[in-house]
């Protein structure tokens, strides 16, 4: 598109990234385990602990709460600064947007879908008799699947893997990040600030700016 370059897929992570939360965090609230859960997500997302188990120990804690508690949670949840603005902005470029998390479809499907995101990959929650099982149900998107999604988007939409743009926070995104053409840290880990190409730490249009454009 003229004035933008050739089409651009990016790809951000949710949790602490697209929003201003942990989804599993919020969640916990309801099972009483948020400091519980809360520590193991930092030591997670500074790769201290492998994420995949470290999400099997964590929504282990909230067998038992109500379905219910997901309305709650999407309603609490709060988008990052310029988080918006930038599927907006993307959307007029004609450019691809995606979100992959590591949280939950149950939440983030609403919120994509607000926001005109039909690219979305995030776990899935076990439920049964209307309460969650404290069990994931099929593939975990963890740090290699994040990557994986990322390649298979871009072959999808007919984008070169150097003209993807990946953006997250934890030690979990680092994979894509690494894949993509343009890997961006934001307000994130040390360990993820140390290995991306750009790091920003305010508005998520920011990340704009780290794309070259041709007149």
């Amino acid at each position: 598109m003229r004035g933008f370059g050739p089409k651009r897929l990016i790809v951000t992570d949710v949790d602490s990234t697209f929003i201003r939360q942990e989804q599993i965090e919020l969640l916990a609230e309801f099972a009483g385990t948020r400091e519980q859960v809360a520590e193991i997500t930092e030591r997670a997302m500074r790769g201290e602990l492998d994420f995949a188990e470290s999400l099997r120990e964590r929504v282990a804690t909230l067998a038992g709460v109500p379905v219910g508690a997901l309305d709650e949670v999407r309603r609490a949840v709060v988008l990052s600064e310029g988080a918006a603005e930038l599927v907006a902005e993307c959307h007029r470029r004609g450019w691809a947007f995606g979100l992959v998390s590591g949280g939950f479809e149950e939440i983030v499907g609403s919120l994509a879908a607000e926001h005109g995101v039909t690219l979305l990959r995030a776990n899935r929650l076990g439920v049964d008799a209307d309460l969650l099982t404290g069990r994931t149900v099929g593939e975990v998107i963890d740090r290699p699947a994040k990557e994986r999604i990322l390649r298979q988007w871009a072959a999808a939409c007919g984008v070169p893997m150097e003209l993807t743009v990946a953006v997250g926070d934890g030690a979990n995104d680092l994979d894509m990040i690494g894949a993509a053409g343009i890997g961006i840290a934001y307000q994130a880990k040390p360990i993820v600030r140390a290995q991306a190409s750009h790091t920003i730490e305010g508005s998520l249009l920011e990340v704009l700016t780290k794309i070259p454009t041709t007149a």
